[in-house]
């Protein structure tokens, strides 16, 4: 594409049309920008664009555009194309920080971004002048120009914070800190003084508190690893000042707004961070500062308010006295009972009360609440803070602490049992208060796993918990009732059974609660408590104790999700997923009903996927729906097919992408569960599953191949009568598969199915062609996995063709190839070939090359007898060789960058293991010894007189057991 305006124009159009609310035009032109990507001067056109367009929403969604593109293409992938030139990347490199420094400030974050997303992998071997670039502008004296460079530092240093170490990593942040730590220091200094001239400038401060903000995270970001030297130095400067900052009020910079934070708690929230890491990390040092923190920011807890725009401040706040209580030389700081007192009444207690802002998020925006409450995502919380200061103060006084806090929760008891009515709110702080200080340690999984003995959970559990799950009306007293269901989540595996079984009712009527947050929490305690593993490891509550509940739970959880805001409840589908696996057979009698429902409700979400777990659980309910039933009647599977297959139609004709993974998975059940033959709508649908284009995404990979080795295992003979034509396509798949280092196995998988299904005539004129890719990739680029791979295909093939056809294909392609075949791969690398079916592959198929192929006894590849005698013995007894050289560190296809539908496997889809031999051979050692006898009968003294004079004793040891076992001996 050329730079010229021509192209602009054309761009110009079709990036206003991706912003069209009308999908038949939005769809189209996103297709067309994702099908000129690949070209050259592509992104140079979009940063001309954001750059030069009279329209300003033109230049913002250029900028957005370009940060995507780079996000998707930027890093360079083994196997896969490179999608940006050399030349382009050179061009946008030399531009983009110039450009994001004279954008406006709402293209400079874009445009930000993408330059982190370049120097994650660009700098600095790459990008070296980078730093150097950025420091330069410090000196502009430009705070809009600084505060682009203050953003871009901080996108790209931040992950210094949760990067594991490493001497890459330590060379890095030396090489920044060398550039950058003195101009930062510097710029520090000049910014405070420059606030005290510009005391009274409201415009001027703005600009300024916001780079105090950023330099303060640089900071954060530069010492988290550890206390670089040039930071130990020049402590005085950085903790004088940030307590300076820490204990300044400007009435100047105080907000109205209650809910946004203001610049000034911004940097203070940012200081408490910084002052936590040092008192946590680096206490020797930062000893002499440690006092005067603490009474800085005691006294900013007592005097903040109770708004929302100061969360964020008092919750690290709060965190920071947390991480300066549980370290054993602070501790003397906290033991006075006036002072645990005093913390108790004066923080704790205030910050776990439910304001109304909580009370509005609960009612109004139940999917943030929800994500804060229930999935820990409530970091920056009062109430979590509060919470972290709770467990970190019983520590060392869990008496005193706990003695001061049961006077409390008795009080706010008292006053609530005297007006439910108004003083609700004080039931609901006690109840936090009690999971607060019980909870020592807690998983995901098991809930809390160590409780403080000295709260009685079971009692307060009965005295005041169950009365609020059995009041009649459930729609009254809300969050109350979230607050009830939540306890019975979190301490469940500290109640006893019995309680539990008493419960699962309860919750069940709650699950028809119109709060979204109610609802959603009995769901979500109803699939936790069914996934509790009992003392044998089967399922604490059995599916017999479900019984009398099995109808009304269903059809609870189904009305669950046509409440209003619930339509794709995540936390509802998987309680229908859990349900279904826990109560097997007994949801046979439903299932004609649900389905119906099921399959209405992927129609719906296919038209707009937006839920990726929601969308996750849904089809593994399907997955189960097929299982459960088709498992005691397997005729049923056609009754499924007509309910599935007009929205899976759909779904591949509107090329929902991230569905299709899921549908091949769920074709592949269904194809499995069928007796000997493929129906015609499978067969109807085989062409188009060979298109290229479905091959292109990493995420359709692995279904596919599944679905294709279905169709080969159920209709080998039906591909080759009447398909045949299709049969290039099906290798024209292996071959691209083969040529990939991250997916070469699936084209194995793909092969082995080849091989064992299709009638051997059908693909006899591809077979040397087949045999040719592999050895030019194994010349090309061989990898541990990749021989693995091939040792299986190799021996599969000798199984189910004999040995004979093995050494004549491989001498046809090269004169005395089946010797070197042999010699540097199979003798050398069998070791590494791990899997039980795979093992009993390539033993078989030694076995056979052993004992069933005559060049191996009079011909030159008569010397590799013995050592590929040994080579299998070996593999029969030596430990399985797993190391792996050191160049071969793969690329996750998990780490991929970019919004690609990564394969997200169905556990309730999975597929059995299949082996290719079955009974044929129960043990290969005892196979080994008859062929050995049968060998040795037909040229009698060639066998013992080869071994005699080059097996080791070892081996020769085995050996013998092997024929003892097998009640032969050799002649």
């Amino acid at each position: 594409m050329e730079l010229n305006d021509a192209n602009l124009q054309t761009l110009t159009e079709f990036l206003r049309k991706t912003l069209d609310p009308d999908p038949t035009i939005r769809r189209p032109a996103e297709k067309f920008l994702e099908s000129v990507e690949g070209n050259q001067n592509y992104p140079l056109l979009l940063l001309t664009l954001l750059e030069k367009s009279q329209d300003n929403v033109i230049r913002v969604c250029a900028a957005v555009t370009f940060k995507n593109y780079i996000k998707r293409n930027w890093r360079i992938v083994e196997d896969e194309p490179n999608k940006i030139s050399d030349l382009d990347r050179t061009a946008i490199k030399a531009n983009i920080v110039h450009l994001m420094l004279s954008s406006p400030e709402q293209i400079q974050k874009q445009l930000s971004d993408a330059i982190s997303i370049i120097g994650r992998e660009d700098f600095p071997q790459k990008w070296p002048d980078l730093l150097t670039e950025m420091v330069t502008r410090f000196r502009s004296g430009d705070f809009h120009i600084i505060n682009g460079v203050l953003r871009t530092a901080h996108s790209l240093f931040k992950r210094y914070r949760h990067e594991f170490k490493s001497n890459e990593l330590w060379s890095e942040i030396k090489l920044v800190l060398d550039t950058f730590a003195l101009p930062l220091t510097e710029l520090f200094k000049a910014t405070i003084e420059l606030c005290q001239t510009h005391a009274t400038d409201i415009n001027a401060l703005k600009v300024l508190f916001s780079s105090l903000t950023l330099i303060s995270k640089l900071f954060y970001s530069l010492n988290f690893q550890d206390l670089p030297e040039f930071f130990e130095d020049n402590m005085e400067t950085w903790m004088t000042n940030f307590h300076v900052l820490l204990t300044l009020d400007n009435k100047l910079l105080q907000t109205d707004d209650e809910e946004e934070a203001g610049l000034l708690e911004l940097l203070k929230s940012q200081i408490c961070d910084n002052a936590a890491l040092y008192a946590q990390k680096y206490d020797e040092e930062f000893q002499p500062y440690l006092p005067r923190f603490v009474t800085a920011i005691w006294n900013l807890l007592v005097s903040t308010g109770q708004e929302v725009k100061y969360d964020l401040l008092v919750s690290n706040a709060i965190q920071f006295l947390a991480s300066v209580c549980e370290r054993p030389h602070y501790k003397h700081l906290f033991e006075d009972q006036n002072t645990l007192t005093s913390i108790c009444e004066k923080v704790i207690v205030p910050n776990m009360e439910f304001r109304s802002a909580d009370e509005e998020a609960f009612e109004d925006n139940s999917e943030e609440y929800i994500r804060r409450d229930l999935e820990g995502s409530d970091i920056d919380t009062r109430r979590r803070a509060a919470c972290d200061l709770v467990r970190g103060l019983c520590k060392f006084f869990e008496g005193p602490v706990t003695a001061i806090f049961s006077g409390y929760v008795n009080s706010m008891l008292a006053e609530y049992a005297k007006n439910p009515g108004e003083n609700w709110k004080h039931k609901d702080a006690a109840i936090y208060l009690v999971t607060s200080l019980a909870s020592k340690a807690q998983t995901q999984k098991h809930g809390i796993t160590q409780a403080n003995e000295l709260v009685n959970l079971t009692e307060f559990f009965v005295n005041h918990i169950l009365p609020d799950l059995k009041s009649p009306n459930v729609n009254e007293f809300p969050v109350l009732k979230a607050d009830a269901i939540k306890y019975v989540m979190i301490f469940r595996s500290q109640l006893p059974k019995e309680q539990l079984l008493q419960a699962v009712p309860l919750l069940i009527t709650h699950l028809q609660a119109e709060s979204t947050v109610e609802h959603t929490y009995a769901a979500h305690a109803l699939e936790r408590l069914f996934t509790m593993r009992g003392p044998n490891n089967t399922t604490l509550i059995t599916a017999a104790e479900m019984a009398p509940f099995t109808e009304q739970l269903l059809n609870n959880l189904f009305k669950a999700l046509a409440l209003p805001g619930s339509a794709e409840n995540e936390y509802v589908m998987k309680a229908i997923m859990r349900s279904f696996s826990l109560l097997q057979e007994a949801i046979v009698p439903y299932i004609p009903t649900l389905i119906g429902q099921l399959t209405h409700k992927l129609l719906l979400v296919s038209k707009n996927p937006s839920k990726p777990h929601f969308n996750h659980y849904l089809f593994e309910s399907l997955c189960l729906s097929v299982r459960i039933t088709c498992k005691a009647n397997p005729t049923t599977v056609s009754s499924f097919e007509e309910a599935l297959f007009p929205v899976f139609t759909e779904i591949l004709q509107n090329d929902v992408q991230e569905f299709l993974p899921y549908v091949f998975q769920v074709m592949s059940l269904l194809l499995e569960i069928h007796s000997n033959s493929i129906p015609a709508s499978y067969m109807a649908l085989f062409p188009h599953l060979l298109q290229p284009v479905l091959w292109e995404r990493t995420g359709n990979i692995p279904p596919l191949v599944r679905l294709l080795q279905a169709y080969l295992e159920k209709g080998g003979a039906t591909i080759a009568g009447s398909a045949a034509d299709k049969i290039p396509g099906l290798l024209g798949v292996f071959q691209k598969l083969i040529a990939s280092k991250a997916n070469d196995h699936q084209g194995f998988y793909l092969l082995n199915s080849i091989v064992e299904h299709m009638p051997p005539e059908s693909i006899t004129q591809y077979r040397k062609q087949i045999f040719i890719l592999l050895f030019q990739r194994l010349q090309g680029s061989k990898t541990t996995k990749f021989i693995k791979s091939f040792l299986v295909f190799v021996n599969l093939y000798c199984v189910k063709y004999g040995a004979i056809a093995l050494q004549e294909i491989f001498d046809s392609i090269q004169p005395k190839m089946f010797g070197m075949v042999l010699e540097k791969i199979v003798i050398p690398e069998v070791q590494k070939v791990s899997g039980t079916v795979e093992k009993k592959i390539c033993a078989v198929g030694i076995t056979k090359v052993l004992t069933e192929c005559p060049a191996m006894m009079d011909t030159e590849y008569t010397k590799l007898w013995t050592p590929l005698l040994q080579a299998l013995i070996g593999f029969f007894e030596l430990p399985e060789d797993d190391s792996i050289p050191d160049d071969e560190h793969f690329i996750d296809i998990e780490d991929t960058p970019g919004y690609q539908t990564a394969f997200s496997q169905l556990a309730f889809a999975g597929k059995k293991e299949h082996d290719p031999i079955g009974d044929a051979v129960g043990n290969p050692k005892i196979l080994l010894a008859q062929s050995l006898h049968k060998l040795s009968t037909a040229c009698p003294g060639r066998v013992p007189s080869m071994l005699s004079t080059s097996l080791n004793a070892e081996a020769l040891q085995f050996l013998q057991g092997y024929l003892q076992a097998a009640t032969v001996q050799l002649v």
